[in-house]
């Protein structure tokens, strides 16, 4: 969801579904089973499992087993889709702004038999919605306040008891967004792990 694609030279906020020309199929292990994917250019990580999400998919508990769990940023969809592998009476909300990576999160979603995955873009999201788990590689790269801005619209969106779960780059800010996160924002967050360059954050309301 964040940055952009340099070889094409498109944001990954404004492709189009790609074409199945423009289409490859990608191994990868989630959820503790090697699995067959689709990505492609236009989307974050489209060649592998970006480190950062790899760090963070072994830092996080087991979701929990039924309610609303969201992947925020979910690119082609490698949260959304071991959050829907673990949790399958749960419904995965796989939230992206790009049509082309929504586009694959549905076609891997279907690739795996996964009935339990909702791809949409923000805007499609009744607002009355609560999750009770929220886990996101956060598209960094739009800036601070879009980043502060799009926390501030999701975080207080979760259940009384519900945790988020962020993974940051440390070089891309993730100690300040911390401190803003509990200083500011008036959530608790806690630093899980460090690894690889990167904070996983536990946020809490």
């Amino acid at each position: 969801m964040s940055g952009t694609d340099e070889q094409h030279g498109e944001h990954y906020f404004t492709a189009r579904p790609a074409s199945a020309e423009q289409r490859r199929t990608l191994r990868v292990h989630l959820a503790g089973r090697d699995v067959q994917v689709e990505t492609a250019g236009g989307v974050f990580s489209p060649d592998h499992v970006d480190l950062g999400t790899q760090v963070l998919l072994r830092t996080v508990p087991a979701p929990p087993a039924a309610g609303d769990l969201l992947d925020l940023g979910c690119g082609w969809g490698p949260v959304a889709l071991t959050l829907a592998l673990l949790s399958p009476d749960a419904r995965v909300w796989a939230v992206d702004v790009n049509e082309r990576a929504l586009d694959l999160v549905r076609r891997n979603a279907a690739r795996l038999g996964l009935t339990n995955v909702v791809a949409a873009t923000p805007d499609d999201v009744p607002d009355d919605v609560r999750f009770a788990t929220a886990w996101s590689n956060p598209p960094v790269r739009i800036g601070k306040p879009a980043l502060q801005a799009l926390l501030t619209h999701w975080l207080p969106r979760l259940t009384p008891d519900g945790e988020a779960w962020l993974v940051v780059g440390r070089h891309l800010g993730a100690d300040p967004l911390q401190r803003w996160l509990t200083d500011q924002a008036g959530h608790r967050a806690v630093r899980e792990a460090s690894a690889k360059g990167f904070r996983v954050l536990r946020v809490a309301p």
